[in-house]
């Protein structure tokens, strides 16, 4: 461990939130306890909100947005507060890791390394503040000049998962302050912390009262509230298709709410014969292993060639077996723990269920013990036919499924037997074989000899069942904008009436 760092162990009690309406910071009744998954402990303790709180926090934001107190901001306006809130979280970097890494159970030079890119997401979106333009059109003729102008679409409503408490909240509140927007956001139960906190670095950047608020409490109650809610005007919701779902025919049932969903994924990861095996073999264990698979665009599914597959699978059980799963507190740990018990429970039954089916395990395949805590090995099958549940579900832990091809369309169509199209990736030393696959596997995200690589500035984001729309970069404010026509007329009208 880092003893030059303060955050080297749980904290001796748990700490409290309230919650954040309007500028100010309010008490609850009820509250709750959430224990480290890595520990074991009381971490934190957090106010489970009514729809009541709920219903105040989204008038706070309406009145935020219609007395243009942000939006009627300019560009750099708005991107000197995003710019000042990137310095705050620099300053308060290894604090934030420390209770995202708490609560989640992931490594804490994982953690680390995402608020450095949540850092970047937040100077990104000043610069697309700036640049955020509509159109002309200079083509109507003498008579006749046209605009097309962006504005922002309003009160959002921002539901974050457990799984990236703090990195998926900042791949979207930049992008969403950047358009002008004033928002609500809903985190995830068991990782609320860092939601919180970033409302205390918000408003020491300057932003105003009311156009960031935070209410905790329960997806089914708070959640389901908030994407009925008919003064919200757009719902960002990530997390699983099904929930994704019921989102939509909220949505439908109340007020025609725009979305963003991103969603599910049981992403594959191509290899070929002619790639450089061993950085393929590094590739996939981290691709499956990162975040321990809880990991929406984790590369889960390995599509090997045939004539390389012993090969490659040998290098990649070595790799897996080096991997150091441990204490989320440990700077040396890669692996941490499984987040909710729930989770734990549903990794371990597909172990077991793909073992049922008559898969070969190669590595891993159950839980890991340290004495405290819920941890589990990265696994991998072989031997694994596309119709095995293990091929087929999202399984949200690290368990990669191994199967093998011949050609170059049998790669593209094993990748492409999913309802899902959120990543892929492919390993290969082959130009052609690269542009061909990566222009034929329907995925929003696509990585070349490389995985979960990229920065804000491009767009995130899935086909099929992974989603609507796009987060992050320019495409990430657009997304959170509505497009007006503006029509002027030059000079004298010509009469309808004589």
């Amino acid at each position: 461990m880092d003893q030059n760092n303060p955050f080297l162990s749980p904290p001796t009690a748990a700490r409290t939130f309230g919650f954040f309406v309007d500028g100010q910071w309010r008490e609850g009744g009820e509250h709750f306890e959430r224990a480290s998954p890595g520990h074991g402990t009381p971490v934190t303790r957090t106010v489970r909100c009514s729809v009541d709180d709920l219903n105040a926090a989204v008038c706070a934001a309406r009145n935020a947005f219609e007395d243009r107190r942000w939006s009627g901001l300019s560009g750099a306006g708005r991107g000197g507060v995003l710019l000042r809130a990137a310095e705050i979280l620099r300053r308060r970097r290894d604090e934030i890791a420390y209770w995202e890494a708490l609560e989640n159970g992931k490594p804490i030079a994982q953690a680390r390394g995402e608020i450095d890119h949540c850092i970047a997401c937040f100077e990104v979106g000043a610069g697309a503040a700036r640049m955020l333009h509509g159109d002309s059109f200079n083509s109507l003729g003498d008579d006749l000049f046209g605009m097309v102008l962006r504005e922002p679409i309003g009160v959002v409503g921002l539901i974050t998962p457990w799984n990236f408490p703090f990195l998926i909240l900042c791949e979207r509140v930049p992008f969403i302050l950047a358009s002008g927007c004033t928002m609500v956001v809903k985190p995830s139960e068991v990782t609320s912390a860092t939601t919180l906190l970033l409302a205390e670095v918000l408003t020491e950047a300057g932003l105003p009262a009311g156009v960031y608020n935070v209410i905790t409490g329960s997806g089914r109650v708070i959640g389901q509230a908030l994407s009925e809610h008919p003064d919200v005007d757009m719902l960002s919701f990530t997390g699983s298709t099904a929930v994704g779902r019921s989102c939509v025919h909220a949505a439908a049932d109340s007020n025609f709410k725009k979305l963003g969903l991103e969603l599910g994924g049981k992403n594959p990861i191509i290899v070929f014969a002619d790639s450089d095996l061993e950085d393929a073999a590094d590739g996939a264990a981290f691709g499956i292993s990162f975040n321990t698979g809880q990991c929406c665009v984790s590369s889960s599914r390995l599509i090997v060639e045939r004539s390389v597959a012993a090969e490659f699978e040998k290098l990649l059980v070595e790799k897996m077996k080096k991997i150091r799963v441990g204490d989320p507190l440990d700077g040396a740990t890669q692996v941490g723990a499984i987040t909710t018990e729930a989770q734990n429970a549903t990794i371990l039954d597909y172990i077991a269920r793909g073992k049922a089916d008559g898969a070969t395990l190669l590595t891993g395949g159950g839980a890991v013990d340290l004495g405290r805590g819920q941890y589990i090995a990265p696994t991998l099958f072989s031997g694994v036919s596309r119709d095995m549940a293990i091929a087929r579900d999202e399984i949200f832990g690290p368990v990669l499924c191994s199967m093998h091809f011949d050609t170059v369309e049998d790669a593209i169509q094993l990748a492409n037997d999913t309802v899902y199209g959120l990543a892929a990736s492919v390993w290969t030393k082959n130009i052609d074989k690269a542009l061909t696959v990566s222009r034929r596997v329907r995925a929003g995200r696509f990585w070349v000899n490389t995985i979960m690589a990229g920065g804000p500035e491009m767009p995130l984001g899935g086909f099929k069942q992974s989603g609507w729309g796009r987060e992050a970069g320019i495409y990430g404010v657009e997304e959170y904008t509505q497009v007006k026509s503006v029509h002027v007329e030059i000079g004298k009208r010509t009469h309808w009436i004589a």
